[in-house]
């Protein structure tokens, strides 16, 4: 069997073993890459490999896993994924993100301290070369708040579907107390907790570094039946919820090249023009945030819609020329 086969059907492996409900043969030929033909003769080597392995009957198909996970001969990471490992944790750290990293660190040294001694030696040269060779660049902005405690907590509520209870800091009416059904956390520049008030079904963000005196409440708090996040978060193009606008860009030919690489928006849709521009159209909220990332582009990129859009950048520009540009005799900021 040739070596890409062989890493081909450990790679499903385990997949399986991590399958808490199974996997059927469409789903194997799915994750492998493969026909069904050559996922059902997969399975059939995989009974020989692992003869534990499990035949679930799902009606009108089956499922198959295999229970009790993969001994470590089979686990052995590479030197490339505990390198990615580590600089995951590191960039959370270097972000601030310090309990996260916690977390990531913590699974490392599980991972290292289950490996074989020989494996662990063979391997660690290689990471302490790439370590040497990569490093991540850490680029202006704010310093989003993470407390143990608090992501703690609130994950707890989240898991037992639970309300909770704080004294919020933000907002139109700061210090007040607020009961919240918790629907997720948002991880960005800043992190928010995405959940609606009790009696509202209407999700708002909730930052938490103006979360203090949390408390898990005994009230029933989950998300409303059909909530799915990542769909809440695309709906913007930053953080700040809001109208859904239709936003068509046109990105010049000097331009182009960037734009044809650049993700503007996960709906966007990119076409490339006759005379060499770019078109970007895609459907957001969070006109504010989109206006300041659209100045970075200077003069290679024009508004085309939404008005909205346009009339922001413009008010924009005048609140940063009222700061910055020359008066004139009169005394009147030049535009």
């Amino acid at each position: 069997m040739r070596q890409e086969k062989i890493a081909a059907l450990l790679e499903l492996a385990r997949h399986l073993a991590a399958s808490a409900e199974g996997m059927t043969l469409d789903e194997m030929a799915h994750v492998a890459g493969v026909s069904r033909r050559t996922a059902e003769r997969m399975r059939d080597t995989l009974f020989y490999l692992f003869p534990h392995m499990d035949e679930i009957s799902d009606p009108p198909t089956k499922r198959f896993r295999i229970p009790n996970g993969l001994d470590g001969f089979a686990q052995s990471p590479t030197a490339a994924e505990l390198l990615e490992l580590s600089k995951a944790a590191t960039m959370l750290r270097a972000s601030d993100a310090g309990p996260r990293a916690a977390v990531l660190e913590g699974l490392e040294r599980k991972i290292r301290s289950a490996m074989r001694a020989a494996t662990l030696r063979r391997l660690a040269p290689d990471v302490e070369a790439l370590v040497r060779a990569e490093t991540i660049a850490v680029h202006a902005g704010p310093r989003p708040f993470e407390d143990e405690s608090v992501i703690s907590t609130l994950r707890h509520a989240l898991i037992a579907m639970k309300a909770v209870s704080f004294t919020y800091r933000g907002g139109r009416t700061p210090g007040h107390h607020r009961k919240v059904a918790p629907y997720g956390l948002l991880f960005s520049r800043m992190n928010y907790l995405v959940g609606s008030e009790l009696g509202d079904v209407e999700p708002r963000n909730w930052r938490l570094d103006r979360i203090a005196d949390l408390e898990v409440l005994e009230a029933y708090g989950a998300p409303p039946e059909g909530f799915n996040l990542q769909d809440y978060a695309s709906r913007s193009f930053g953080i700040f919820q809001g109208d859904v606008e239709h936003v068509v860009l046109r990105v010049s030919r000097e331009g182009a090249e960037d734009a044809l690489g650049w993700r503007f928006h996960a709906n966007q849709a990119v076409e490339l023009q006759p005379d060499g521009s770019v078109l970007v159209r895609f459907a957001a909220s969070g006109m504010l945030e989109l206006s300041w990332h659209l100045f970075t582009w200077g003069d290679k990129l024009e508004v085309l819609e939404p008005k909205v859009l346009r009339d922001t950048m413009v008010e924009q520009l005048h609140i940063a020329l009222s700061r910055h540009a020359p008066p004139t005799k009169s005394g009147v900021v030049t535009a």
